[in-house]
């Protein structure tokens, strides 16, 4: 018995002698948790809307005062014409669109009845259903407490209408994520396995001692991630259109540039893990805890990000596949071109040139 409880003492000491393996078993739950605790929310908080208010009137205004007096809805912008609709839809921050016609109050008080038009911004259906049956809730509850004192009430008639995504089907949102995590599985987490496996195995010294330099050794390594992600991502996107019916109403030659942009960015992610990393093991884990989980929770992916606490959406903008998720819902949903995705460009390759830099830093000690 005494062996046994020594041998279950030197078990422990091993385990607490890797802070590696600590991080693993203590962290780990405590981020999933905190993740899954925060970022799951299917309530909607701060949504950003427009308002066209043809009446400007004491109805329009009052109705207005209320919906906004929420904690569900910010207003982003008043709107003065139709056109300017689709122009704020594009931009990608505004979600919902509310439009008062002219006369409303009027027409509430004389013919007991008026019309309000909602626009929706479906890209996501399962947020854009919420934020309609939250607009019209409102609504109602302002009706009935309009109504309470008169003897002849009045009805507000509600007209929806979902933008880019009439029928709600929810592939329109699951392939530009699911294209996301598919890059981000085979161009970084596989990238930084199999270089870590290098070091690991004592190969990668041989291919160094080798005369050829080590850009290219790591070039040579990635691009055939490189070419595979690529390929998973047409397929995809075949798929998506051909299978499931997701358009693809912006230009075919941007889109593809802009998905070889993000392998390049989680290939240079991967790189760097490898050299920070020693051990497939460890890669492995970074790879699920630091790509995996954030790319799902944190991209904006499944769950908005306008509605977790600010902390996550801070973190958020670390992300890199929340950037590529704007850009690819815009140019197949949207139909946008350059000149509204030019920012989350600019930050793809930011994380890029970032990523290539570190690792060229912490490669060079080993070379040395």
């Amino acid at each position: 018995m005494n062996r046994f409880f020594a041998f279950v003492r030197k078990e422990f000491h091993h385990i607490t002698r890797d802070w590696r393996t600590l991080i693993i078993l203590i962290g780990m739950p405590v981020i999933q948790i905190l993740l899954f605790g925060f970022a799951i929310s299917n309530e909607i908080k701060d949504a950003k809307i427009a308002i066209l208010d043809h009446a400007r009137d004491e109805h329009s205004t009052a109705l207005i005062n209320k919906i906004l007096s929420s904690d569900y809805f910010i207003l982003d912008d008043y709107l003065n014409t139709n056109s300017e609709i689709e122009t704020i839809f594009k931009k990608g921050k505004v979600k919902e669109v509310l439009i008062f016609e002219n006369g409303f109050g009027e027409k509430l008080g004389k013919e007991k009845k008026s019309d309000i038009q909602i626009i929706v911004d479906a890209t996501d259906p399962n947020t854009a259903t919420m934020l309609l049956n939250y607009t019209q809730a409102i609504i109602a509850d302002y009706q009935m407490s309009q109504n309470r004192l008169k003897k002849l009430p009045f009805t507000i008639h509600i007209q929806s209408e979902m933008f880019y995504n009439k029928e709600l089907k929810g592939v329109y949102l699951f392939v530009p994520g699911l294209i996301a995590i598919i890059l981000m599985l085979v161009s970084a987490m596989m990238t930084s396995i199999s270089i870590t496996k290098e070091k690991e195995l004592g190969t990668m010294e041989i291919l160094l001692a080798t005369p050829m330099k080590p850009v290219i050794i790591i070039v040579a390594k990635v691009i055939p991630y490189l070419l595979l992600s690529f390929i998973n991502a047409v397929i995809v996107l075949i798929l998506g259109y051909f299978v499931f019916g997701v358009p693809i109403h912006g230009s075919l030659i941007l889109l593809l540039l802009e998905t070889v942009l993000f392998i390049l960015t989680a290939l240079s992610l991967g790189i760097f893990i490898s050299t920070a990393t020693s051990s497939q093991q460890v890669a492995l884990m970074v790879s699920l805890m630091g790509l995996m989980l954030p790319t799902i929770l944190l991209s904006g992916f499944l769950f908005p990000v306008e509605n977790m606490p600010v902390l996550l959406q801070i973190l958020s903008n670390i992300v890199p596949a929340k950037w590529f998720i704007i850009i690819i819902k815009g140019i197949m949903l949207k139909g946008v071109g350059i000149s509204l995705i030019w920012k989350e460009t600019l930050i793809l390759m930011g994380f890029m040139a970032f990523f290539i830099l570190l690792s060229i830093k912490k490669f060079k000690p080993r070379l040395a």
